[in-house]
């Protein structure tokens, strides 16, 4: 199988011809493949052809430069004083400006006057030897108006018993005085402007059996109204009932 093989040259061809045939068909394989594009040449793609043969497009052309800037002349006006120094001008002016001098007001006053005093000197209500009159001291101001109460003021207990114009005493409960029972009833009452009783509450400690009779009393009580500020106000004391078997 592998006796004609090139590696060891055994088997070599000794034909001269066969080589010489090899290379004739190889040029004619050759030659067909360059003579046949020459011949049909209207078959080949010419757009393709034809961008292989032109040149390609030249480059742009580079942007235009931008317009140059206007150069802004700025004017300045000739120095006339340098370190305090006067200069000369460098060129003649064409105008010449004219300095004028305002006149000095004329002086007004009174012949004979104080230079430098006040208008009005000698008059009634100007100065009086050279010395201004005296100015009057300014009215005191107004005290504020004291400021209103409001709601029920409280007043201690004998405040309130000194205002009493009418006492009403409570009769002694029949079956307090069975059980023996005595005490103090004391009541927190609001007293209206005009005197009167209008709320009333029992405070705690009071005996039971004696609490109807204090309040029913009580309630019918008045009193002179109590003024503050030179007005009648509401007021919120303390009322106390003694009951006692003795």
């Amino acid at each position: 199988m592998f006796e004609q093989t090139f590696v060891d040259g055994v088997g070599k061809t000794k034909r001269p011809y066969t080589i010489l045939l090899s290379f004739a068909i190889q040029i004619v394989l050759i030659g067909i493949l360059v003579i046949i594009p020459l011949i049909y040449y209207e078959t080949m793609p010419g757009a393709q052809l034809s961008s292989f043969l032109v040149a390609p497009p030249p480059p742009p052309p580079p942007p235009p430069p931008p317009p140059p800037q206007a150069v802004k002349v700025v004017h300045t006006a000739p120095k006339q004083f340098v370190a305090n120094q006067l200069l000369a001008p460098k060129s003649v002016p064409q105008h010449i400006l004219m300095v004028t001098e305002e006149e000095a007001p004329l002086a007004t006053g009174v012949i004979g006057g104080i230079p430098g005093g006040m208008p009005g000197a000698g008059m009634l209500g100007g100065m009086m030897n050279g010395l201004p009159a005296a100015v009057p001291p300014p009215k005191p101001a107004a005290p504020p108006p004291p400021p209103k109460p409001v709601g029920p003021q409280r007043v201690g207990g004998n405040v309130a018993a000194a205002k009493l114009i009418n006492k009403v005493m409570p009769p002694y409960p029949p079956l307090a005085k069975m059980a023996r029972q005595q005490g103090t009833v004391r009541f927190e009452a609001t007293i209206s402007k005009d005197g009167r009783i209008e709320e009333l509450h029992v405070l705690p400690g009071a005996p039971p059996l004696l609490i109807e009779a204090a309040k029913a009393a009580v309630i019918q009580w008045r009193y002179s109204p109590t003024l503050l500020n030179g007005d009648p106000v509401e007021v919120l004391t303390t009322i106390d009932v003694n009951f006692s078997l003795q």
